[in-house]
């Protein structure tokens, strides 16, 4: 009876899985703050898109660490640099089975680890960063990325972006736009997985996590330059930011479980404090409650099994 009237089901074609490839290891390296996670080598990658497509999830979506990093994330636009490489390689793993999606950011690539190009000041240069996302955006393009997200929280990035890959002929490209991204404390571990070299914080540019109306502004302006799906991020904390931007947007709303929120129950599961099964899926039963269309979770897989067989009851 409680299943027949359930309201909020959760299906493995609504998550995808944060992927991340390291360049220059040959085995995957266990990222210490995320237990269970590991940054990929280009080997095992294909294997990781192929059960990830295997057990019916909607994506991945794939960030790159690079070994050699400088002030403009050059690494981001070669060719040859790990995360189109790795697009390349989870494409063709992939066989059309699931979504590939990679991260465009240059905070990965940097060496102060800012989503932007700096100015003589130090400060992050707004418009200077649209030119370095219009090139990523072409480079991943070609790599073969079915959507780009954009995370970088500069403001123009969406009609930047778009201009781009239409005026190169990829109109199909998607855009999923991270519109309201907080300046939150759960990103640390993410931080350790893709080994920022970030000294300070982001909340130049990204949202103060005490405005709920900006949330749902930002989603609409990226609506109007052009975004076919809008993400909240993070997910636990914000979930009045997104029932918000899911009652009012045209377009898929899309949430990210991050990296803070899966450490902190692993943790506390592995204290014997909660039931780690049963926090999994009351955590992913609120964000989709709350109007997620999809989520980024690291706990997509496992997810999936459990729906698969029946074991979410």
């Amino acid at each position: 009876m409680r299943r027949l009237v359930s309201e909020t089901r959760l299906h493995p074609a609504d998550l995808v899985l944060p992927v991340f490839v390291r360049e220059g290891v040959s085995a995957p390296v266990p990222i210490t703050s995320m237990p269970g996670v590991v940054q990929h080598s280009l080997e095992s990658l294909p294997d990781a898109v192929g059960a990830a497509a295997a057990a019916g999830l909607g994506g991945v979506m794939l960030f790159g660490v690079p070994e050699v990093r400088d002030a403009r994330g050059s690494g981001a636009t070669d060719p040859d640099g790990i995360l189109n490489v790795a697009t390349r390689v989870a494409v063709e793993a992939s066989a059309g089975r699931l979504v590939v999606q990679t991260d465009l950011c240059l905070d990965e690539f940097t060496d102060h680890g800012h989503c932007g190009v700096l100015d003589d000041r130090g400060r992050v240069d707004n418009d200077a960063t649209l030119e370095r996302y219009r090139a990523m955006a072409l480079e991943q393009s070609r790599a073969g990325s079915e959507l780009l997200g954009l995370s970088g929280m500069m403001d123009g990035q969406v009609a930047a972006v778009r201009d781009a890959l239409d005026d190169a002929g990829f109109s199909d490209t998607a855009i999923l736009a991270y519109s309201a991204k907080y300046a939150s404390a759960y990103y640390g571990p993410f931080r350790d997985a893709v080994e920022s070299t970030l000294e300070g914080d982001r909340r130049s540019y990204q949202l103060d996590p005490g405005n709920r109306r900006e949330g749902l502004r930002e989603a609409m302006i990226d609506i109007d330059e052009g975004a076919d799906v809008v993400m909240v991020k993070p997910a636990g904390s914000y979930l009045d930011v997104l029932a918000d931007v899911a009652a009012a947007s045209e377009v898929p709303v899309w949430a990210y479980q991050v990296s803070g929120e899966y450490s902190m129950i692993e943790a506390a599961a592995a204290h014997g404090w909660i039931d780690r099964k049963r926090a999994v899926i009351e955590s992913m039963r609120g964000i989709r409650r709350a109007g997620a269309d999809a989520v980024l979770t690291y706990w997509a897989a496992e997810l999936a099994e459990w729906i698969r067989n029946g074991d979410t009851e």
